[in-house]
């Protein structure tokens, strides 16, 4: 193929690529725009895209309009996602904010959501440091700083030795 062989126009190029990125998975509006914007890979390294603003609004409008890039069903399916791999509301809340979500988005869904993250707690407290959980303070303290740091609630760290105490 010789450099002087007429290339597809930038807009179908562009629907292309957004299509190869939403089918991996959901993406939120921010992180698409990033990632359809971003370099692409070629056979001398980075490559700048040849579009226009107005195209790569036009394509993200024709993704919203195809419901093919929805913010709420993002939040909706982060949330459920990260909330299986044991990582509590204010991890999940702060990774959705880096993700561009809306606070009232990301609020929203954690009132709709059906984890119980008491029980969360709970799990990944045992999964880490198995049953039963120490009761002695310093043992206590390093299981409540494990939690804390995977994003769970004080109030519902300290309800697993309320609940769950013999």
């Amino acid at each position: 193929m010789s450099d002087d062989t007429p290339r597809r126009s930038a807009l179908p190029r562009l629907r292309d690529r957004a299509m190869r990125i939403l089918a991996m998975r959901d993406h939120s509006e921010k992180e698409f725009r990033r990632k359809l914007t971003a370099p692409v890979m070629g056979k001398n390294g980075p490559e700048e895209l040849d579009c226009t603003e107005e195209e790569v609004e036009q394509i993200v409008e024709w993704c919203l309009e195809h419901h093919f890039l929805d913010d709420a069903r993002f939040v909706r399916q982060f949330i459920s996602s990260r909330a299986r791999k044991g990582y509590g509301p204010v991890r999940i809340r702060q990774e959705l904010n880096q993700k561009g979500i809306a606070r009232e988005t990301t609020e929203q869904a954690m009132r709709e959501c059906d984890v119980d993250w008491v029980a969360s707690a709970r799990d990944q407290a045992l999964r880490k440091y198995g049953e039963p959980l120490p009761t002695e303070f310093v043992a206590k303290v390093k299981v409540q700083r494990f939690l804390l740091y995977r994003g769970f609630l004080q109030e519902d760290i300290q309800e697993i030795w309320r609940n769950f105490a013999d």
